[in-house]
């Protein structure tokens, strides 16, 4: 029998885990799951307004981005008064004391301005104004100069607002690091128990996609144990990802059944038939190698298959599956797969030798034993 959001929210509550991992496809009801957790860990007065609520969402027991949160920034699309030449389009913040703390008080816009270059264009720069309550945009158009006052994508939009809600992140890990609550810098996240991220940024290329997920990851891993992270996406490639770095066994599917109700599926790390990530990683790699289209983040995915492949063998080293002159293919795959490499700017994209050996790495798992036995075994 199903279950309401609500006592899903509950079971996620009482699981008491630092990190819970939920898969979902769209319209499942994910964005609803994090209303009902923040509902039911902070409660609010029933007569306040619904902005009132969204806006003060990043103090006390829960810090939360869901769809909602993109709510606090609107376009001033006011622009009878100017030409189309000189109108000064411009991203408005609500007052919120989400965006506050987090740019008014912590000066976080460089740092934010820095994610979103490296995750959309390094020639796209968001530029905040002396209060902190409107953005504008400028591309940089090289010998034809800077192009202002222009509006950005919906996809860029959205990027920016989960780089804004990052910075904060950060910044909380950073101060509830101080085990002494007397010695941190503010005591506003001092009752923060739970992070809740309901699809973070799902319009990045695969490629940054991959980094997010693992900027994500090494951010919960430096994160005091007593805070819980609960994530719900609907990307395969992102909630794979985020499996391996994290290193979790067990995660979640959210199923809604034909009378209404939902059901939280506990799937186990490699042993996972149902979502057969094993399967989607080999169809992803061989995919863009038909293509040619082989890029640094699909030797992540290949040392993920071999990950998954050792772990369900019972080795106790994925390269113990590679071939001979393990420690040559070891070494190619860690130069693209550790994290100093994933930004674009340090490792060049894969020559055609190296997009090779990706084709190699993958017939040599599937064409041995070591696949097929996986593929015939209970996966």
């Amino acid at each position: 029998m199903g279950q309401t959001l609500t006592e899903i929210a509950q079971t996620l509550r009482d699981a008491n885990k630092k990190v819970q991992l939920i898969y979902a496809f769209n319209g499942t009801g994910k964005t609803r799951l994090s209303r009902e957790f923040k509902a039911l860990i902070a409660p609010t007065d029933a007569n306040a307004a619904e902005g009132e609520q969204e806006q003060n969402e990043s103090i006390g027991r829960i810090l939360y981005y869901n769809a909602f949160t993109e709510d606090l920034f609107y376009w001033d699309n006011d622009l009878e008064a100017v030409s189309d030449t000189d109108a000064i389009r411009k991203l408005k913040i609500h007052p919120n004391s989400f965006t506050d703390w987090v740019l008014a008080e912590q000066g976080q816009d460089a740092n934010i301005i820095a994610h979103f270059q490296r995750y959309t264009n390094d020639k796209l720069t968001p530029r905040f104004n002396e209060h902190y309550n409107e953005i504008s945009f400028s591309i940089d158009g090289g010998n034809d100069g800077n192009v202002e006052n222009i509006k950005i994508s919906k996809g860029e939009e959205s990027c920016l607002i989960w780089c804004i809600f990052y910075s904060l992140l950060k910044q909380v890990v950073e101060v509830l690091n101080q085990p002494e609550p007397a010695e941190r810098e503010t005591n506003r996240f001092n009752d923060l128990e739970y992070v809740f991220i309901d699809d973070p940024v799902s319009s990045l290329d695969d490629n940054h996609l991959i980094e997010l997920a693992v900027n994500i990851a090494e951010l919960i891993k430096s994160s005091p144990s007593n805070l819980h992270y609960i994530i719900t996406t609907h990307n395969p490639l992102f909630f794979n990802v985020l499996i391996n770095e994290i290193g979790n066994k067990i995660c979640y599917m959210l199923d809604k059944q034909d009378d209404g109700t939902y059901e939280l599926k506990e799937k186990k790390g490699d042993s996972n038939k149902s979502f057969s990530y094993h399967l989607y990683l080999k169809h992803i790699i061989e995919e863009a190698i038909t293509t040619n289209s082989i890029q640094k983040y699909h030797f992540i995915l290949l040392r993920n298959l071999y990950e998954k492949t050792a772990n369900f063998l019972g080795y106790p080293q994925w390269s113990e599956l590679l071939p001979d002159d393990k420690k040559v293919y070891y070494n190619r795959i860690i130069q693209f797969t550790s994290h100093s490499t994933l930004s674009n700017e340090v490792v060049p994209e894969p020559t055609e030798p190296e997009k090779q050996v990706v084709k190699f790495l993958l017939d040599h798992l599937v064409n041995n034993n070591y696949y097929k036995e996986e593929q015939n075994g209970t996966v």
